[in-house]
């Protein structure tokens, strides 16, 4: 049968781990990569996971310096498929690589653009390092108090990397799929600050709201929770056992917290009337008594004790902290392959990531080892000279509404991760309808508002249906039989219970893309236990990572418990959610892909603890001598001299100088002549053996000017140094001229928050993006969806009244 991309090719362009891990999983999946290097190679190959993001491919040497060099790689690219690009707007235009220039010769072509900032506005041609893009966008601010420091606080795990590399990937499967009815490709355009949009869950409508109905904000204790220095709510608490070490609690249903007061044998407090009712209602001495009476008990057996209960329960959501490193022996990755063992050539034994998903029928395979520079040449040159240009078979070049028109997915999902996954198909135009319990998704009624779920359910259509009756499951059938793709989240077993196992709905519709999301993943020992995004954040290593120098430590008191706790509940961020949502949509993608090239629909797995690899794959490898993931200092100020915030006159600035020509550039630009003249700073390798003194000189080079003035004098001329606490993320996306220039936000109109402005596409394409709606109420395209499924209004009455489906009313603010 093959493997989904098999016979495409991919002309890569691009340097670094962004664009590297986008043609990786594309490599993993069957495609032909070949990557373009230069003569000296791809400069970022020096970096420990290279082997990761370089292998599966073929390398060819080409000087595009020279205009032999450009003609080779444009007679490349007229045999190419897809080709993948991330350098800046202006270096690109210098290069002659444009779309309009590369589709004139080959109309199929699919050409990704990956970019820091996007490809107009302000900042185009900023430096487009993760970290200027986070701290420009105020990511930054969100990891303020957790060191002992004022300021922004440097975030670790690159997960505007991974996210944009993710959605790069679906843009060309995407586009792939608007091929196949179109018969023409298209330019497909995704950013770090587009990667960056999906963690924003809260602010950006947040921002609007409270200026619009600031008295309605002001004392909402769950947004508060996640932007002060309170300490965790009670479902999410991290843990200090007996022997020292840390535990990361993810009980958010009132289920799975009751399960968790049982296993530690806390029930007596639910005979004390203080805790009747929900969480939100006790009052705070109440919540108090517990959490100390939780942190107590906590300690009174060790890790591994504690964890045998919790696992042998079965109904815990709860993980040890751990470092990525130690994740690569987790049982659960082990099993579900998210970890493969080999003997490389020249670094001997080592331990990779493996694939992205699990398709039951067209699997992957990862790669064989990373090809030396130029390996491929002399075979490539030979082959280029007989291989003639792709034809053009353009049958349709309208403009559509967005490349996934005319897909509908029917999402099964609570929360976030598979809701916001299929929120990005749904802003890539496909119909999402989705299923909601009767009452709607927990996730709406969690915080002031809903505002997260406001967020991951965009753009899509909602029906409420009890899947446990007899006529809620006859509806979701009739619904199957239009389905392309389902998305759920159900622990394994639980579909069958309720009818809507793979085998069952794929008997209904064959092409059916079942896809299936949890969080350790179908195969280990975890398979069934529940999940919430601090378990992964803690059991693959982002949250250790972020803690920096001060990460978590034995605790003597229960104050020290109390503040170690809330430190490591803001280090343990959101993310793991959308890295796993990123995934998701990808996944199902590769799914639609296959059924598109080899007729088959076919069951697919994701995981949180996967996903999450992924996200931290700068240090998911394994191998002797391989160079520690670089420390993040105890303060959060970043990872050394040259790529760190530093406090200004007024305001804070990030600084990021990677390579010796960047620090040239800085030094000349400052007229800092001395240190562009001390040989103690001459080199990359230098300045990190002399880290202590140029920190301490940056410092008070710093506090020369106002923030404001260095980003003006630096990163208009392309080096990275840009403002980090100007603009919230709230205000960043709501205000900023860059975001509007981009369309990034797109104004709508929904029941609840009126006239709004939500999220635009994370993903561009030149051949039509979809039309954009607001969040549906749970339930409130229910009766349009009956009806276009054959019911009558006397039937539709029916069902409401027997409670087989039901009609969220509208609560809007005022």
């Amino acid at each position: 049968m093959g493997t989904v991309l098999d016979k495409l090719r991919v002309i890569d362009v691009s340097e670094g781990p962004v664009g590297g891990i986008t043609t990786t999983v594309l490599a993993d999946f069957g495609a032909e990569v070949i990557k373009v290097e230069k003569p000296t190679g791809d400069p970022w190959r020096n970096l420990p996971n290279s082997p990761i993001w370089l292998r599966g491919k073929q390398s060819i040497s080409i000087d595009l310096q020279t205009d032999d060099g450009k003609q080779e790689l444009l007679k490349l690219i007229e045999t190419a498929d897809i080709f993948i690009c991330n350098e800046r707007p202006e270096t690109i235009r210098k290069m002659g690589l444009s779309y309009k220039h590369l589709a004139a010769n080959n109309p199929e072509l699919i050409y990704c653009s990956i970019t820091g900032f996007g490809n107009t506005g302000e900042y185009a041609n900023y430096s487009d390092y993760e970290g200027v893009v986070a701290a420009k966008s105020g990511r930054m601010l969100r990891f303020a108090e957790i060191a002992d420091r004022d300021g922004p606080g440097y975030p670790a795990v690159q997960v505007g990397s991974h996210a944009c590399s993710q959605l790069a990937i679906s843009g060309i499967l995407a586009a792939l799929h608007a091929r196949e009815e179109t018969g023409t490709g298209q330019l497909v355009e995704t950013s770090i600050l587009q990667g960056l949009m999906l963690y924003d869950l809260v602010a950006l409508l947040r921002t609007q709201l409270e200026r619009r109905f600031p008295e309605e904000f002001a004392a909402d204790p769950h947004y508060a929770r996640l932007n002060s220095g309170m300490l965790p709510t009670l479902n999410y608490h991290p843990v200090q056992t007996k022997d020292g070490y840390w535990i990361q609690m993810g009980n958010l249903l009132a289920h799975l917290f009751d399960n968790f007061i049982a296993a530690i044998g806390l029930t007596d407090i639910y005979a004390d009337p203080r805790y009747a009712g929900l969480q939100g209602e006790w009052t705070n001495e109440a919540r108090e008594e517990l959490r100390d009476k939780i942190l107590l008990r906590m300690q009174e057996k060790t890790r591994a004790e504690w964890m045998e209960i919790f696992i042998d329960h079965g109904g815990i959501a709860a993980t040890p902290y751990t470092s990525t490193q130690e994740a690569l022996n987790n049982p659960d990755i082990i099993a579900n392959n998210h970890v493969l063992e080999k003997t490389h050539p020249e670094l001997g034994p080592l331990k990779e990531i493996g694939l992205l998903a699990k398709l039951t029928k067209t699997p992957g395979k990862v790669g064989q080892k990373e090809p030396e520079i130029g390996e491929h040449n002399e075979a490539i040159q030979n082959e280029i000279k007989e291989k003639r240009p792709r034809e053009n078979k353009v049958t349709d070049q309208q403009k559509r509404n967005g490349p996934l028109q005319g897909l509908t997915v029917i999402e099964l999902a609570t929360v976030i991760a598979a809701p916001l996954g299929a929120a990005i198909l749904a802003d890539l135009g496909a119909r999402v309808i989705k299923v909601e319990l009767i009452g709607g998704d927990p996730f709406r009624r969690m915080g002031l508002g809903g505002l997260g779920a406001g967020r991951v359910n965009a753009g899509k259509e909602s029906i409420s249906i009890d899947l446990k009756s007899a006529e809620g499951q006859k509806i979701l059938h009739k619904l199957i039989g239009k389905t392309d793709i389902l998305i759920h989240n159900y622990r394994p077993g639980v579909p069958e219970r309720l009818g809507i196992g793979y085998e069952e709905l794929s008997a209904i519709q064959p092409q059916l893309v079942y896809v299936s999301v949890n969080g350790y993943g179908p195969d280990g020992p975890g398979a069934h236990r529940p999940s919430t995004h601090p378990i992964p954040g803690a059991g693959i290593g982002g949250a250790i990572w972020q803690m920096g120098n001060g990460r978590p430590k034995p605790c003597a008191t229960l104050e020290e418990i109390k503040d170690m706790s809330r430190r490591l509940f803001r280090a343990n961020e959101l993310n793991p959610d959308p890295n796993t949502s990123a995934v998701v949509a990808t996944a199902a993608l590769l799914g639609i892909t296959a059924r598109n090239r080899k007729n088959i629909g076919q069951q697919i797995f994701v995981d949180m603890f996967g996903a999450n690899a992924w996200a931290n794959s700068d240090d998911f490898i394994s191998y002797p001598g391989k160079l520690e993931r670089p420390d993040v200092d105890e303060n959060l100020y970043g990872l050394g001299a040259t790529y760190r915030l530093y406090k200004t006159s007024q305001g804070w600035v990030f600084l990021a100088l990677v390579k010796d020509s960047e620090w040239n550039k800085f030094c000349e630009l400052t007229a800092s002549k001395n240190l562009l003249a001390n040989k103690k700073f001459s080199t990359q390798e230098n300045r990190k053996l002399n880290e202590s003194e140029l920190v301490q000189i940056l410092e008070a080079l710093f506090r020369e000017r106002k923030a404001s003035e260095w980003e003006k004098l630096l990163a208009t001329e392309g080096i990275g140094c840009v403002e980090a606490d100007n603009q919230t993320e709230g205000e960043f996306w709501t205000d900023n001229q860059h975001v509007r220039d981009n369309n990034l936000i797109i104004e709508v109109k929904g029941q609840n928050y009126g006239e709004h402005f939500r999220h635009n596409d994370p993903i561009q394409f030149s051949g039509g993006n979809a039309a954009k709606t607001s969040t549906p109420l749970a339930g409130e395209q229910t009766k349009t969806i009956l009806s276009e499924l054959g019911y009558s209004q006397k039937d539709i009455a029916s069902l409401i009244s027997n409670e087989d489906v039901w009609i969220e009313a509208p609560n809007p603010f005022s």
